[in-house]
């Protein structure tokens, strides 16, 4: 692992730890550190030692925006090849087949936001607070994503004013899933991802692209999205192994209660 790297990625067993790297920089999104994003999560996804991916940052702030110093003496032509970059490792994000949990320990603004509302679900930190100001910068940006996990209105209201949203509006508002004390995340993230990776992984991971793909369509259509999804464990096979499982916990609990 290259500690200078942008973006660096190390394993726990069948966990992979994705950290954005430039804490000095205040994890201002750049160029290199699209590329990096978009390289590291190809690789996750066809690697199948890989069952779930934790997406965390070093530094105090999550993701500053994206870092406007590198644009200075820059043309439209690089701009647009610029934002292109970043679109395409938000999708590498969102296209990963593994879970993706992100972990937030503070500030995310504008591509930050970006980042995470690519990732399948968000635990935060009490520190942490959001903001989309790219109208404010003279841009545009997260007029897709956020509309679709919050609403229409209550996007362009953030995106408007460019005011600050604190943690608990995002949990209200379906931003974050789950809120936590700061000293807790690392520790929570782990628990959660190990429970992810113990899970049958063919199982979890149609049901990561039948929530998706039925996100984009109605409801008998998402149904038979799901069906498919279901023939294909059957045809694997695995579900015989969950079922055992269950019943084994189930006899486990039953004797503890008998022997209490």
């Amino acid at each position: 692992m290259d500690a200078t790297a942008p973006v660096t990625c190390h394993h726990d067993g069948p966990i992979a730890h994705v950290i954005l790297n430039r804490p000095s920089a205040r994890n201002a999104l750049n160029l290199p550190m699209c590329l990096k994003l978009r390289s590291v999560f190809e690789q996750l996804d066809a690697d199948n030692a890989t069952l779930v991916i934790l997406l965390s940052a070093n530094g105090p702030v999550f993701c500053a925006g994206a870092d406007l110093k590198e644009r200075a003496d820059k043309d439209e032509t690089w701009m647009i090849a610029r934002r292109r970059a970043s679109f395409a490792a938000y999708d590498a994000i969102a296209r990963c087949r593994k879970p993706v949990v992100a972990l937030t320990q503070g500030p995310v603004v504008g591509s930050g936001g970006e980042i995470l509302m690519s990732c399948d679900f968000v635990i935060a930190s009490e520190l942490t607070t959001f903001r989309f100001p790219e109208p404010q910068w003279g841009t545009v940006g997260a007029t897709q994503r956020l509309q679709r996990v919050i609403g229409k209105m209550r996007a362009k209201e953030l995106l408007f004013t460019g005011r600050t949203m604190p943690v608990d509006e995002a949990y209200e508002r379906g931003l974050v899933a789950r809120i936590v004390p700061p000293d807790q995340l690392a520790a929570t993230g782990q628990e959660i991802a190990a429970g992810i990776a113990a899970a049958p992984a063919l199982a979890m991971s149609l049901t990561k692209q039948a929530v998706d793909l039925g996100h984009e369509t109605d409801l008998g259509n998402g149904i038979r999205i799901e069906m498919a999804a279901i023939e294909r464990c059957l045809a694997d096979g695995g579900w015989r192994n969950g079922i055992q499982k269950f019943n084994d916990r189930m006899g486990m609990e039953r004797t503890a209660d008998e022997q209490g």
